[in-house]
């Protein structure tokens, strides 16, 4: 249900939405997103690869991921979660500028068993911990094994990965002694509303944070 107010803002009832109703609104106003670009293994070995706009790092100690996976209209499952079960491996790769349009190709609904790192001639190498390869082009890879697959009911299934690996492209620090990272190198983009929205993540400022007292506040 929705309402209007006096107070300016719409009000929703997201228990009342329809499914697609509280999809829409979500990842219209939750925004940016990151991208985890997911390389997988099916059970026979075969590759996988597909974006995934409900992610995000959660924690540090352990350091873990999540990825959220949505039902497929299509199939039974996204191809990239029956994977991840099966194999208890894959690799987070996040998203540069240059390799947007093949990020785009790997979003396609393509027949389950192909191997969408060769339809989007996307050039792999080698990891050093999990048996999945890694997006050369991407400024970031992430190896994970699988930690925990969580099941909120309804369609949605939550998977989180511990990282025991990273690969960071050595241009992308200002300072590598250091771990300054300058994300301007990276050329990143993230998910926007709509169906085909993006954005860079180069527009950026600073502001220094502040420790308590704060000057001029009570």
């Amino acid at each position: 249900m929705t309402e209007v107010k006096t107070d300016g803002f719409a009000h929703f009832d997201v228990a009342t939405m329809a499914k697609s109703d509280s999809y829409k609104l979500l990842a219209s106003v939750i925004l940016p997103r990151p991208i985890a670009w997911v390389v997988s293994r099916d059970v026979e070995g075969g590759l996988n690869a597909a974006p995934f706009s409900f992610f995000n790092i959660l924690s540090a100690d352990p350091p873990l991921v999540a990825i959220g996976f949505s039902g497929a209209p299509d199939r039974e499952g996204k191809d990239t979660l029956a994977n991840i079960r099966a194999w208890g491996e894959f690799v987070v790769n996040m998203v540069p500028e240059e390799l947007a349009e093949a990020m785009n190709v790997t979003a396609a609904n393509a027949p389950r068993g192909m191997d969408e790192t060769r339809l989007a001639g996307l050039e792999l190498a080698r990891c050093e911990v999990v048996d999945v390869p890694r997006i050369v082009g991407s400024p970031v890879a992430l190896e994970c094994k699988l930690f925990q697959v969580i099941e909120p009911g309804g369609t949605g299934t939550i998977v989180m990965g511990r990282i025991v690996y990273v690969h960071v492209r050595e241009t992308a620090f200002k300072n590598l002694a250091k771990l300054y990272v300058d994300p301007a190198q990276m050329r990143l983009i993230g998910r926007m509303h709509g169906a085909g929205g993006y954005c860079t993540t180069r527009d950026t400022f600073s502001i220094d944070r502040l420790s308590w007292p704060l000057a001029g506040k009570d």
